[in-house]
């Protein structure tokens, strides 16, 4: 089957039995936004009284390769449909990625290549399969219907919105009154997602708090065209690594990006997923447990101690790599980390990278080349912070030092590396 062909073949999808009532009891938990609630009860007493399972589509625009755990709580919400027997389509947005999304942007997005599209959109269609079931997810590509456009289709689709209500939409509302560009392809993006929903004949559309406004417009475009308008539901935006707790507890932070270097990928290491859970502040755990609970389900309720927020980190950093790399890795994970880090011993398997050239090395260059550090500013600033370690002992400061010809194990924060020059 080619790209714009299902991914994965859709099995007899089962017929939802369990009583409406007690379906919506189980998918509004979570849930931030629900348009409405009185709508999706009564489709759910619909589908069961006639034996059609709803259709439920999310989209996902693959702007970089990896999908992390900030897409895993909306999906964990679309896995939770599936098993109440209803159809899932996962919407790779390989033409909406060319436009890029606005939301809670304050300026307008860099435009990608064809080809960073297209990598992601193959990443996107197979990680899904990480939370979502292979045999129960329709896989959809928005090019399909989107790319095939005329200029003609496109300013009737932009006619059957005003700008005025355009305007109405925050992140568009701000830039305006700053006298900052809006572009307009931007206000062309919740259209085009809009389109999706009228294509597809969603009967709900899921997708995080910040995507609310794109996704009541499509709501108005699926009435404009005659058709029942979807149930909106969201989810919580989950925070990224670097998040914290404010004086009154609140959690602030960035939500979850690769732009910003803030996340967990879903098929990173389970090395490199312990590591990155075993950083993040105590106050952030709980949040993280709380909108990651269906993905980690295995962990019992009564397990979680608050009064041993270490110890309840590991066991949440494990549960996390169990669910995407098997037991068997995740305890591995657990336990290297412990012996890196509680016992404060080296790994038993350190990278090598070799540093070619005849000018002298500078601990500064060393750190840029090994990728322990992205520039030669970070560099010289985790040097200055007394971040980074020489044979695991020796703390060096001076940005100057320079290696002399031979082997050298470099840390810096959980990473370690072996120069060679």
């Amino acid at each position: 089957m080619g790209r714009r062909c299902y991914i994965a073949a859709m099995s007899s999808a089962a017929i939802p039995s369990l009583p409406a009532e007690e379906q919506l009891a189980q998918l509004e938990r979570g849930v931030v936004d629900l348009v409405s609630r009185e709508d999706l009860l009564g489709r759910l007493k619909e589908s069961v009284a006639k034996g059609r399972p709803l259709r439920i589509k999310a989209g996902f625009d693959p702007t970089r390769p990896d999908l992390h755990l900030g897409h895993a709580v909306l999906m964990a919400k679309m896995r939770q449909f599936q098993a109440l027997g209803h159809e899932v389509v996962f919407v790779v947005g390989d033409f909406t990625a060319s436009i890029g999304d606005p939301s809670g942007k304050s300026k307008t997005r860099p435009a990608l290549s064809r080809e960073e599209i297209d990598a992601g959109a193959k990443s996107y269609a197979e990680q899904a399969f990480k939370i979502l079931a292979r045999d129960k997810t329709r896989i959809e590509h928005n090019d399909t219907w989107l790319g095939g456009m005329k200029f003609a289709d496109v300013v009737r689709l932009a006619g059957k919105y005003t700008l005025a209500r355009m305007m109405e939409r925050q992140d568009f509302k701000m830039r305006w009154e700053r006298g900052d560009a809006i572009s307009i392809h931007e206000l062309l993006y919740p259209l085009a997602q809009a389109q999706d929903s009228v294509h597809l004949v969603a009967d709900v559309e899921l997708g995080g708090t910040d995507q609310l406004f794109n996704l009541m417009v499509g709501r108005d475009l699926m009435k404009e065209n005659g058709q029942r308008p979807q149930i909106v539901m969201t989810t919580p935006i989950l925070e990224g690594l670097t998040a914290h707790a404010d004086e009154t507890g609140k959690i602030v932070g960035d939500k979850m990006s690769k732009s910003l270097d803030n996340y967990v990928g879903l098929t990173e290491p389970a090395s490199e997923q312990v590591g990155k859970l075993m950083s993040i502040s105590d106050p952030v755990l709980w949040r993280y447990v709380e909108l990651l609970g269906p993905i980690i389900s295995d962990v019992p309720n009564d397990a979680w101690n608050k009064a041993d927020p270490r110890g309840m980190k590991l066991m949440f950093a494990e549960a996390i790599a169990r669910a995407f790399h098997g037991a068997d890795e995740a305890k591995k994970a657990r336990e290297g980390w412990e012996k890196q880090f509680s016992r404060k011993e080296r790994p038993d398997e350190i990278p090598e990278v070799r540093i070619e050239g005849s000018e002298p090395v500078t601990i500064v260059r060393a750190l840029v080349v090994s990728g322990l550090a992205a520039s030669n500013g970070e560099a010289r600033r985790k040097l200055g912070e007394g971040a980074v370690k020489l044979d695991g002992e020796t703390t060096l400061k001076d940005d100057k030092h320079v290696l002399v010809a031979g082997r050298h194990v470099l840390k810096l924060g959980r990473k370690w590396v072996a120069v060679i020059v």
